[in-house]
């Protein structure tokens, strides 16, 4: 198939695993063309299947802010026509499914049809918002195919939205093969030289996902025993974080990495994942860390617990409520054994269940059915 995705090319885990899923197409044979203002961030090598078609924009006096969201339709009906796609797969649901509709009605009678992905705060946050539910709902109800990406993000959609038309769960996914645990394979004595314990951090430090928790977390951790954090990522709580470790004496021991395109490279390094959120509609970080084979300590919120069974792969800990996670993560820091087992089931539930080779065919024949019915 020739598939056009269109996505936010940043670091946040719609991007992600919308990039993520165009490589997996291209890898089982299927042409795939990226369409957005900019390459996305996890593209790091050049493809025969893989395209980019860079979305430009007139700058003009009349425009406060240029009208990205036609520019995008006009780019996507362009990039159908020249490289005869036979769909477009649109994550986020503002503005992208919008430019989808669009694009869909600007070239009939030829047949463009769209798939739309929620991923969470375009329906949690954005898409509720009353400047934009009308138009969110009805982009929604226009796609020819609408997932989400987990069973609390459906339900949600459904009862905020009052969603008439079905909407099918797949999950996020991850890569087994480049996900792997470390087994001595990592730049750990670069951060710990001394043995120390490690944990991790990675988000867009937005303020949902409490990067100051993370710190607070750290620095009761640091009472009881030596250990290191690691902070991947970026974005508008990260001078708080480094302030809080400064004010605390800790920030020889935090060391903030910025946004990391190779961040298995890194995961793998670490003894527990921290994840300490208000909202996550999946969790993204957390089965990266999974697959490494990284138990976590996350909020107990939104989808996360259809990702990380309490008390297995790590804890599940109500937001906000940093002292238990403490003791949570020192449970495991502490315990050698424990921490073995939870790596080992964190491991082999990322096998089970969310490995890219069990989730990109529910794609490929979500596609196939779309393209059938709308013939």
């Amino acid at each position: 198939m020739r598939i056009g995705i269109t996505c936010y090319p940043t670091y946040g885990g719609s991007g992600v695993v919308a990039t993520e899923l165009g490589i997996e197409l291209a890898a089982r044979g299927h042409d795939i063309h990226f369409i957005s203002y900019a390459m996305p961030v996890r593209i790091t090598e050049a493809s025969g299947r893989i395209h980019f078609h860079e979305v430009e924009m007139l700058n003009y006096p009349l425009f406060d802010h240029p009208p990205y969201t036609l520019a995008l339709a006009t780019a996507m009906a362009n990039v159908a026509v020249n490289e005869s796609l036979d769909l477009l797969h649109v994550h986020y649901a503002i503005p992208h499914s919008v430019s989808a509709y669009l694009a869909r009605a600007m070239l009939k009678p030829r047949r463009l049809p769209f798939v739309t992905t929620l991923h969470g705060t375009d329906i949690t946050l954005v898409g509720l918002d009353r400047s934009y539910l009308p138009i969110t709902k009805f982009s929604i109800e226009q796609s020819d195919g609408v997932t989400a990406i987990s069973q609390y993000l459906r339900d949600i959609t459904q009862h905020e939205f009052e969603i008439r038309r079905p909407v099918e769960v797949i999950p996020n996914f991850v890569n087994c093969d480049v996900f792997t645990p470390a087994n001595g394979k990592c730049r750990r004595e670069e951060f710990a030289p001394q043995g120390e314990k490690v944990l991790v951090h990675l988000s867009n430090f937005r303020p949902v996902k409490r990067v100051p928790d993370v710190i607070e977390i750290f620095a009761l951790v640091c009472q009881e025993i030596r250990a290191k954090l690691l902070m991947i990522g970026d974005g508008p709580d990260r001078t708080v974080a480094e302030w809080m470790a400064r004010e605390k004496k800790i920030y020889s021991d935090v060391v903030f990495l910025g946004k990391q395109n190779q961040v298995q490279d890194l995961l793998g390094c670490a003894d527990v994942l921290l994840l300490p959120s208000d909202l996550e509609s999946f969790g993204l970080a957390a089965l990266e860390g999974m697959a490494s084979g990284v138990p976590a300590v996350c909020s107990r919120v939104g989808g996360v617990p259809e990702v990380i069974q309490d008390g297995v792969e790590g804890f599940l800990v109500e937001p906000r409520d940093v002292k238990t996670m403490a003791a949570r993560a020192l449970e495991i820091l502490t315990n050698p054994t424990r921490q073995g087992e939870m790596a080992s089931a964190a491991r082999q539930r990322a096998l089970r269940n969310f490995c890219s080779g069990k989730i990109i065919p529910l794609y490929e024949d979500l596609y196939r059915r779309v393209l059938g019915e709308t013939k």
